[in-house]
């Protein structure tokens, strides 16, 4: 087991990689705890929840609405949650979200923890503090950031993911081998047996790379006043064609992590070697998948990113696999490459 701290504002979070969901028990207050999930997971795992009253919500991003949440908050009045309470969150991206928000808002703000049980919320969606719902189709438009007390990233609950699932969390740990670890992305492009058998050692290493860089940069940029933009490379053409093509967050963060490969070796940033390995890294994990979205529904799109101020967005490029840079440039601009990119891509 791996421990990995991020200690920020005088908040400490603890991140066990390794760690059996069990371990959990140990670190909860005796009473006061609420267990949000979804379906699926407490159909799978409901047996080895600890035994406190249980909330769940239908798997999928149609959970994170503003109305769902009432009706969690209500559901807390009921059981008698107070200021002293703990929310425990189980399950991926959208279980820890909702839990964290919840946790945020309840009261003014009471303890929360997770259990992560998929691997896009271990390598990123669990850690960092960020929670989000969203405003009708627009992802994440509301949110707080809370760190959780601890999360639990249990290795073994990955083998229960649906194929499409673990395929979409990769994504996201090559992101972060991208941006920030050089050698990660050596062990990815090496290993690639080893991950699509989800050897278990194998992935607690991979998950405690993810990890340990991202707690670094949030250590650092709690807020996203600066380093912490990097951790969206690929997300501004990304939340736009998961919002669009409705498919799943890592394919479509896949989907923009090849086009701002290439804008980053358009601009001279990248050399062709580093754009090839890259684009053939995520080809050969199938994570790029078709779609046909206009330069015009692009653009649209693209106004409503967090990440946008005014005429201008906070573009994150590759200078090289393992560093990234942030760049302000204009929305047309992004729009012009994107056209250029559909008109030259063969398989959209």
């Amino acid at each position: 087991m791996e421990k990995i701290l991020i200690e920020t504002s005088g908040v400490r979070s603890e991140i066990l990689v390794g760690a059996s969901m069990e371990t959990v028990a140990g670190m909860l207050p005796e009473s006061g705890v609420v267990v949000v999930t979804d379906e699926n997971v407490n159909r799978l795992y409901g047996s080895r929840f600890p035994s406190f009253p249980v909330l769940t919500v239908t798997p999928g991003e149609g959970s994170k609405q503003m109305d769902g949440i009432e009706h969690l908050a209500g559901k807390l009045l009921e059981l008698g949650i107070d200021r002293s309470g703990f929310i425990l969150g189980i399950g991926g991206g959208v279980v820890c979200d909702i839990a964290g928000f919840l946790s945020s808002i309840y009261m003014r703000g009471i303890r929360c923890g997770y259990v992560s049980s998929s691997l896009l919320s271990q390598v990123d969606a669990s850690t960092g503090g960020k929670t989000g719902v969203n405003v009708g189709s627009t992802k994440n438009t509301l949110g707080t950031i809370r760190q959780p007390e601890f999360v639990i990233c249990d290795p073994a609950m990955l083998l229960t993911l649906p194929d499409e699932e673990y395929l979409s969390g990769l994504a996201e740990l090559i992101k972060t081998a991208i941006i920030g670890d050089k050698e990660l992305f050596e062990i990815i492009d090496r290993s690639y047996k080893e991950i699509m058998k989800r050897d278990f050692d194998l992935l607690t290493l991979l998950v405690t790379r993810s990890v340990t860089f991202k707690a670094s940069v949030v250590q650092e940029d709690e807020f996203e006043n600066g380093l912490r933009r990097i951790l969206n490379f690929g997300h501004t053409f990304g939340h736009a064609i998961e919002l669009q093509e409705l498919v799943k967050h890592g394919f479509a963060v896949a989907a923009g992590m090849e086009l701002a490969t290439l804008f980053s070796f358009e601009k001279g940033l990248i050399t062709s070697e580093e754009n090839e390995g890259i684009i053939n890294m995520l080809n050969k994990f199938g994570l790029l998948r078709k779609y046909d979205i206009s330069g015009d529904r692009i653009r649209q799109l693209i106004l409503h990113d967090k990440k946008k101020t005014g005429r201008d967005i906070n573009f994150i490029f590759t200078e090289g696999i393992g560093k990234a840079t942030v760049l302000k440039i204009s929305i047309e601009e992004i729009t012009d490459f994107y056209n250029r990119f559909r008109k030259n891509k063969k398989y959209l």
